[in-house]
């Protein structure tokens, strides 16, 4: 009985090492992730966006739109909701063909109904890459998030 312990240790012990691994069809969006914060979203209507790199620039179409939080929840016997309700913010994605996972430029611009710049900034940031199966399924492309406060400051993460 003792010597097939041992085999059959040694072979669960292997199985656990499988290098298969379950990696999903999911992406990663290549761009960057604007967010805008306080009184500059109740001003701001739109985003002009552009992103340099390698001497060439390249503008990202983006569209604002408001952000939400979750609001009541309320239960009806074992059913339960939650409803939307704005957060006095405002967000927007813009896709960057291309992009690269290093240093780039970016002109982001929140402007009013009117057209005119209520912020415009230049700033200097690093896509980065994101793994949303995790590192043993590669790379889903690099982007990064630009948050506005209220107060005009910019932040890239």
């Amino acid at each position: 009985m003792r010597q097939l312990v041992w085999p059959a240790l040694a072979c669960a012990l292997l199985a656990g090492c499988s290098a298969d691994r379950d990696c999903t069809a999911i992406g990663t969006p290549v761009g960057l992730s604007v967010h805008v914060n306080g009184p500059l979203a109740g001003r701001a209507t739109a985003v002009s966006m552009e992103v340099c790199w390698d001497g060439a620039c390249k503008p990202a179409h983006v569209e604002l739109m408001p952000s939400t939080r979750p609001g009541k929840e309320s239960c009806s016997g074992d059913t339960c909701s939650v409803t939307a309700v704005p957060d006095g913010g405002k967000h927007a994605f813009g896709d960057v063909p291309g992009l690269p996972d290093r240093p780039v430029r970016v002109r982001l611009a929140l402007l009013d109904a009117e057209g005119a710049p209520v912020l415009d900034r230049m700033l200097d940031l690093t896509p980065r890459l994101r793994y949303p199966n995790g590192p043993a399924c590669g790379a889903g492309g690099p982007n990064a998030v630009l948050t506005v406060e209220g107060d005009g400051l910019v932040t890239s993460s």
